[in-house]
Order: structure tokens, then sequence, then C-alpha cells
């Protein structure tokens, strides 16, 4: 049996992987949780799988969590970066599932990394922010980075049996999101209400925001750099918006291999959960019919900048994913409560990445202020107009 802390348990990651255990309860036990503010839906998981331990956000809403539980509930209630961080290296927890929304997911798994968890990644800013950093301590700590994201299990998933040198190129794909057909003319009006309708996938707001703009898939282009060891010019994103191959890799012989499945994330984490076997999810196959084509594009940058900016940070490096990924979220929040436009939020990224000067070979110290200075400049921008 596995025991398991989860990092994000009332999110959609969250909330999956525990329909994963609740499936398998003789092969997982739920040793740690820790949420931000939904403190009903908590307090329901901690009833349910009897954690020795919770974290949330603040002392105040500790303290609007411990009513909600039974009297005399053993689950100790903490709160903080320090809680967070508590739960994610719990001692009798062999598992860390990371899946806090952001840059607040690093510091935490970073934390589980030292102590020696195996990580099951589901905070892609993780590595977007400290890849090298955090490789580089799994490494050193000899502890495994299990990817959770769709696409990228697809990618371990792939490479399995394989040699890492055959490998020549990483095949992306992407749903295209909910404006993949919409001209570009009419990206103005776009609403929070039409870019949160995302076609496949159920996600939380700010990811689906993230897919709408393509910026989600320019992330995975910098995460899948760190987990796989390969360069950018070497990632190619494609838009399948049947989001039934979750991703591709060729090999130098010509050959590509491509992992199928339907759009439900319970495939992927139940992956990393009990690798390396697999579970019988009973997940339904693919139709595999003639209704059901399978169909590739390139993407349109001119519609969807965020990719092409993901993209430079990559190559440049540094401090600058740090702050492409700050100032996107600040842009995105500005969005999500109708304080900017659509289109604002690839203009502000562009506008913060611009008059950052990248540190090279950042510690931890540099790549946590250039994520607050990303942050600051980003609402300033955001703020002013001038964007």
């Amino acid at each position: 049996m596995k025991t398991v802390s989860i990092l994000g348990s009332t999110g959609s990651i969250g909330r999956n992987t525990l329909d994963v255990v609740r499936q398998f309860p003789e092969c997982f036990d739920v040793k740690a949780l820790a949420a931000k503010h939904s403190v009903t839906l908590l307090a329901e998981q901690i009833r349910e799988f009897a954690p020795e331990a919770a974290a949330v956000f603040d002392e105040n809403t500790a303290r609007q969590l411990e009513p909600l539980l039974p009297a005399g509930c053993p689950t100790r209630i903490l709160f903080g970066a320090e809680g967070y961080t508590s739960v994610a290296s719990w001692e009798s927890a062999s598992l860390t599932l990371t899946a806090m929304v952001g840059a607040a997911g690093l510091l935490p798994t970073l934390a589980a990394i030292d102590s020696g968890k195996t990580i099951a990644l589901a905070n892609k800013e993780t590595l977007v922010m400290a890849g090298s950093l955090v490789t580089a301590l799994a490494a050193a700590r000899e502890v495994a980075i299990l990817p959770v994201d769709s696409e990228h299990s697809a990618i371990f998933q792939c490479l399995q049996g394989q040699r890492r040198e055959d490998a020549v190129q990483i095949l992306l794909t992407a749903s295209g999101g909910p404006f993949h057909r919409r001209a570009r003319e009419e990206f103005a009006a776009i609403t929070p209400a039409e870019a949160l309708r995302h076609p496949n996938w159920p996600m939380g707001a700010k990811i689906t925001i993230d897919s709408a703009t393509l910026m989600n898939k320019g992330l995975e282009v910098i995460e899948a750099k760190w987990l796989f060891g390969m360069p950018p010019d070497r990632i190619r994103v494609v838009v399948h918006p049947q989001s039934i191959i979750h991703s591709m890799v060729a090999f130098r012989d010509g050959s590509v291999i491509a992992q199928l499945g339907v759009p439900d994330m319970k495939g992927p984490i139940a992956y990393a959960l009990s690798y390396p076997d697999r579970l019988a999810l009973g997940q339904p196959l693919p139709a595999f019919s003639s209704d059901m084509p399978l169909t590739f594009s390139d993407p349109d940058l001119a519609k969807f900048p965020c990719l092409d900016l993901a993209y430079e940070a990559c190559r440049r490096g540094g401090t600058l994913p740090a702050v492409l990924n700050a100032a996107n979220e600040v842009a995105v929040n500005a969005f999500l409560q109708e304080r900017t436009a659509f289109m604002s939020i690839p203009a502000i990224v562009r506008g913060t990445m611009d008059a950052h000067v990248p540190v090279d070979d950042p510690g931890l110290e540099d790549i946590l202020a250039a994520d607050g200075w990303g942050r600051q400049k980003a609402s300033e921008l955001t703020s002013s107009g001038d964007r």
C-alpha cells in the first residue's frame, strides 16, 4: 500500500485523485491533505479519509475549518507556508501529489523532494519557475518525479522501454481551447464566462483560462524541457481538438509513438500513483470508429501569442520563465475579475518580460525575487492600462 499526501485536495486534480483512492482503498492510504479556502469540501474529505494532518491557507481559514470537523477528530490542522511544507514532507507519506495552483506549489514541492518523497507532479509552475533547482535536488535526493499532466504522462509512457537518446522530438498536443476556430477579430469581445467553457476538459478557473490563451501549452513546453531533457526547438506543439492523442514522441528511425485515451484525468493520475503498475480503472476506450476523426494543425501564434512568449522564456532561461509565470497569473486573475480584456493577458506578459533583466543560473532567492518583481510589474501594467 502506498501512503499519500495531496497538496490541492479540493481542486480538480485533487478531487480526481481522491476518486482514484476511493476506487482502490486497498492500494492507497491518505496521510495528509492541503487546500486553500474550500473548508466545507476539505472537512468532508477529512471525515472520509481520516488523514493525520490537513493544512489550509491561514489561521483564519483554520478556525473556519475546525467547527466543521467531528468532536475529537484526530487530524492535526495546520496553516500557512509552514503548514503546506509540513504536509508536503509528512513523515508517514511516501508519495506527495502536488496539485496546488501556480507559484504557490514551488516551496512545498521542494520540501517534499528534500524529504525524499516520490513526487506526482501536477503543478507545472514548479518546473517553469525553478526547473534547474528542482531537477538538481531530485537527482541529489534520488527522488522520482512522475508527471500527472495528461500530456507529460503521455510522453513519459511513450518513453517507457525506449532509449532516451533515440528520441528526437516531443509532439505536445493541445486541444486549442474554446477559441481555436474563432476569428481573431472577435477576441476583443471574449468574456470570462466564455473562456471558462473548455470543450474537452473540466479544470479549475486559472488553468482553463491558460488553455484558452494557449499559455498552458507554453508552460507545458517549459515543463517538458526539464522533465525529459529536451531543448525547446525539439518540442513541437500540435493542435489536436479531439484530445484523444495526449502526446507523442518521435524517434530517430522515423517512428512516432503516441499515447491515446479518453479525455479524463483519472488515467494519468492513477498511473503516477501506481507506477510502475496500472490499475483497472474501468475507463472506456476511445471509439475508434469512422465518426471519430483525429485531426492536427499548427497553432496560430497571431491569435495565441502567449505560446510564443513561453517559447521565448524557455529559450532565454534564467529568471525569465518565473517572470512569465508571475505576470500571467496576475493578468489571468485580472481578466477573471473583469478588470482587463482577454487579449490584454499576452500584452501584460509581454510588457513585464520586456522590462525584466534576467538573472542567469538563479538560486532560489533570485527566483522568488523575480516572481515578486514580476507580479508587481504586471499589476502596475494592469492598473495603468499601459499594455
